[in-house]
């Protein structure tokens, strides 16, 4: 077997942690690129989300760097993704990439199904070897957040331009660079270290901006066109609603991990503008908007690919949350039209927007 995956945002680091612990033998399909993007689009249904494009264009290049077998999340309710694994999985094997797929439906609806397809995968590894991979890829994604978080702050306050990025990604290669748990401790500490020396110049409040939406086009940097790189450059300080660590938290390790943002509680935020399940991260949007509201923020930005009936179903509802909260809130749809600059174009009218707002009101609160 030589497991492949999709390729969203850093959680290459660790998935591919986790199954090299158990001795499988990985292919980490490259960064999605527009190469990426324009084999999804080639072969996939014009329909279909960006995301299920990206995932597409994904296999096939693991496909061409020998990958024989996908490992892929399921899911369940509105949102279409349920059914992605099985859609692909079809394309692929009628332009001849014929491989092996493993669904891991989330574990709340067939935990004896999520075992049987764990052992497909571990083979003989006893389960004391596989709850030590996993707590070894749960250190990685841990790691991982801080160092998102830590390069959320950086970027608008860096003296070099580029000083925080090029950290960022040395801090990251550490990380990725641990070969077990041992290692983990140091290179979580030098990763530390490494962001906390770059050079920040002297400045006032910054505007700051929460980043929401569907989560596959919140953590994969060529779905959302490096959005929040641009926010950060442009001198915003960015916070996302959700983070890699606390998805797994939430739905695969049962909330076991304390001290972590939840979305059973964030969902409860969203109370009454939406009061139920729509699927997908819908209703954790909506929660998520009014947390990062009353937290003060200036400004929120909803982030999605075409379609996505969960995020339509926010959409509608967020410009209710914006005049409760007197908020402003810009919504971004992407696909593979989107263009780079005319996003960044927006991006500079909603912060110059949030900006002048924040003067005034510091001028009305003296």
């Amino acid at each position: 077997m030589r497991a492949t995956f999709p390729h969203m945002g850093n959680l290459y680091i660790p998935l591919r942690a986790m199954l090299q612990y158990l001795d499988v033998d990985v292919v980490v399909p490259p960064p999605s690129s527009k190469r990426t993007l324009n084999l999804g689009v080639k072969h996939g249904p014009e329909f279909a989300c960006m995301p299920l494009k990206l995932n597409l264009g994904n296999f096939i290049e693991a496909r061409e760097m020998g990958a024989d077998t996908i490992i892929m999340a399921g899911g369940c309710g509105p949102c279409r993704f349920g059914y992605y694994a099985q859609i692909e999985h079809a394309i692929l094997k009628d332009i001849g990439c014929d491989m092996q797929l493993i669904v891991l439906e989330p574990p709340e609806k067939n935990i004896s199904e999520l075992i049987i397809k764990i052992k497909k995968i571990t083979g003989r590894r006893s389960w004391w070897q596989v709850i030590q991979a996993i707590r070894f890829g749960y250190q990685k994604a841990l790691a991982v957040d801080e160092l998102e978080r830590k390069v959320f702050q950086v970027r608008p306050r860096e003296a070099r331009a580029g000083a925080g990025e090029r950290a960022f990604s040395e801090a990251l290669k550490l990380i990725d660079n641990a070969a077990s748990p041992g290692e983990m401790a140091e290179a979580r500490k030098k990763a530390g270290a490494i962001m906390a020396g770059v050079a920040c110049k002297p400045s006032g409040p910054l505007v700051r901006i929460a980043v929401i939406g569907e989560i596959y086009t919140l953590l994969e940097p060529f779905a959302n066109n490096r959005l929040e790189r641009h926010l950060g450059l442009l001198g915003a300080e960015v916070d996302r609603s959700l983070y890699l660590s606390e998805w797994v938290n939430d739905h695969l390790l049962f909330g076991l991990v304390k001290g972590l943002r939840s979305s059973k509680e964030t969902c409860a935020s969203a109370s009454p503008y939406l009061c139920h399940f729509v699927g997908g991260h819908g209703q954790e949007t909506i929660g998520s908007a009014v947390n990062y509201a009353r937290a003060g923020y200036d400004g929120i930005i909803q982030v999605y690919p075409f379609t996505c009936m969960p995020e339509i179903v926010a959409q509608s509802i967020l410009p209710g949350v914006g005049s409760d909260y007197d908020i402003p809130i810009l919504t971004l749809i992407m696909d593979e039209h989107t263009g780079e600059a005319g996003l960044q174009t927006r991006l500079e009218a909603f912060i110059d927007l949030l900006a002048r707002r924040k003067e005034t009101r510091e001028v009305i609160c003296k």
